[in-house]
């Protein structure tokens, strides 16, 4: 059993919860031993081991089970931390905020509750998996298609309150979320938008009701448990046309965004599209010491060795087009014009025997898959955490925020590694930051590389949409204007409507006030 207890509560009133929790899920859904419990840790972590540990996890099977469980998790001021599928690596994965926290795991709740064809959209529980729901789709014959990000075991719901992204037209995993059944701290049940009419017919068809929307308070938040989420497909296109274009130079960042931009504002490119770093790309394919066994930053004759050997440019542009074939081929003939018009871009529309290429081309048409977690062997040893800014699909700062982040990984020893996903008016920088965790030098170095960045990026102008446990104090503390304000609101709603402090203390610098001194 593990020798853990949450912060503040005596021994004897956790064991009588744990007794109680039991009596609620049965007791083999109350998981206290170490073997278990080993499943609640962040195996990826820039943090050494022992950190951020459960006491306990609890598997509940439905909302009754969660309202009892939040009863006596208030009774008992017992910190709970509530996860989907607990995939959310690079970010924290399964792990809670602080050691000692009770997972309130919601695995068991995938049921798929709902496939409209007719409108587009599925209704689903927390464990859903995007593999999950597209064997289902297939299974069933719909013509629908799902928006996965690019792990397949990523869950469906996780995502979208996580704020995160996929690759086709419907990329932003939040603006196509219509709907939520939400249970409070103190065990009351709300449904959002027309969810909240008894008998409505279109929750999932429109965000909108009379009042207030209150969705995006339940997204990287602690407010509620989040039980049911409406999330819209996309129908399936008449034609698809995937493209890949290398550029042979780091500077050619600017004009690839320049050029973008009015082709995502104007739609004319759907997807979100995406440029690939050289390092990205080719991690899929072979691994760093087959190339270079130093240490720091690889030499850049070596990189344009890797890049002559595999065909690849220092950015490698993934889109695609969609709809009938008459009007893929006209816009076609603007995109590739455009893209095209900077010099040394090579085009691909197709690639043999290349799994960048091919988990690339099945992202884009809604297919999840694996392949993308196989770059964690580039470095060996799976320690990997990602730095995730916000910028405007403008050229000039692209290549502003791409040179002050390597520059930055130069410093403390590491590659770039990285990718700039553009949304419709806004772009998600993501830096994976790899390591062998057993080498605890490296492993420090990649947190300290973590703290200047962010605070680098702040001080620019830029902020994170999104991050790992260890750092979601101090990114919080980087919107500070009028004095923080924001955050000071969040932790009003916080301390009324989790007056106990019970969810999730901490979530992305959220804490109650009976934490705020000691977080």
């Amino acid at each position: 059993m593990s020798s853990i207890v949450p912060q503040g509560v005596a021994a004897s009133d956790f064991s009588n919860a744990l007794d109680e929790f039991a009596g609620v899920v049965g007791k083999d859904r109350v998981y206290v031993d170490e073997q278990p419990l080993s499943s609640y840790r962040d195996a990826y972590s820039p943090l050494a081991d022992g950190e951020f540990l459960p006491s306990a996890a609890v598997a509940p099977e439905g909302v009754e089970q969660i309202k009892k469980i939040l009863k006596i998790a208030n009774a008992y001021k017992i910190p709970i931390w509530t996860i989907g599928t607990g995939r959310n690596f690079a970010y924290g994965g399964p792990a809670p905020r602080k050691s000692g926290y009770v997972m309130l795991d919601l695995r068991r709740m995938n049921r798929i509750i709902e496939v409209n064809e007719k409108y587009g959209y599925a209704l689903v529980e927390p464990g859903v998996s995007y593999m999950q729901l597209y064997r289902h789709l297939r299974a069933i014959g719909s013509k629908l298609w799902i928006d996965p990000a690019a792990p397949a075991w990523g869950g469906v719901m996780g995502n979208a309150l996580e704020h995160g992204a996929g690759y086709t037209p419907y990329g932003d995993h939040f603006t196509m979320q219509c709907g939520m059944e939400v249970v409070l701290a103190d065990g009351e049940v709300i449904r959002t938008g027309q969810g909240a009419l008894a008998g409505s017919k279109h929750w999932q068809v429109t965000k909108h009701a009379a009042g207030p929307q209150f969705d995006g308070m339940f997204t990287q938040s602690n407010f509620g448990v989040v039980t049911k989420m409406g999330i819209w497909l996309m129908p399936e296109p008449p034609g698809y046309k995937p493209f890949m274009i290398t550029y042979e130079r780091e500077e050619d960042l600017e004009a690839i965004f320049e050029i973008t931009r009015p082709l995502k504002v104007n739609q004319i490119i759907p997807n979100a599209a995406v440029a690939v770093d050289l390092l990205w790309e080719v991690s899929a394919k072979t691994t760093r010491r087959h190339y270079f066994d130093g240490k720091g930053p690889l030499p850049q004759s070596i990189r344009k060795q890797i890049a002559s050997d595999h065909k690849l440019g220092m950015w490698n542009y993934y889109g695609a087009l969609y709809g009938p074939p008459p009007i893929i081929e006209n816009n076609w003939k603007i995109v590739e014009d455009a893209l095209m018009s900077i010099p040394g871009a090579k085009l691909y529309l197709d690639r043999e025997n290349d799994p960048a290429w091919d988990y690339r081309v099945r992202l884009m048409r809604g297919e999840p898959n694996m392949t993308e977690f196989s770059i964690m062997n580039w470095i060996g040893g799976g320690g990997h955490v990602n730095f995730s800014p916000l910028l405007a699909p403008n050229g000039s700062e692209a290549l502003a925020q791409y040179n002050l982040i390597k520059s930055r990984c130069h410093d403390h020893g590491f590659d770039y590694i990285g990718e700039f996903l553009v949304g419709w008016r806004d772009m998600h920088h993501i830096l994976m930051i790899m390591y062998d965790r057993a080498d605890e030098a490296m492993r420090k170095s990649a947190y300290d590389l973590f703290g200047v960045l962010v605070a680098e990026a702040a001080e620019s102008g830029f902020g994170e949409y999104r991050t790992h446990l260890a750092f979601m104090d101090q990114i919080a503390k980087t919107y500070k204007h009028n004095d923080g304000a924001l955050w000071d609101l969040h932790q009003r709603i916080k301390d009324v409507m989790d007056p106990n402090g019970i969810l999730s203390p901490g979530k992305q610098g959220i804490w109650p006030k009976s934490m705020r001194t000691t977080s």
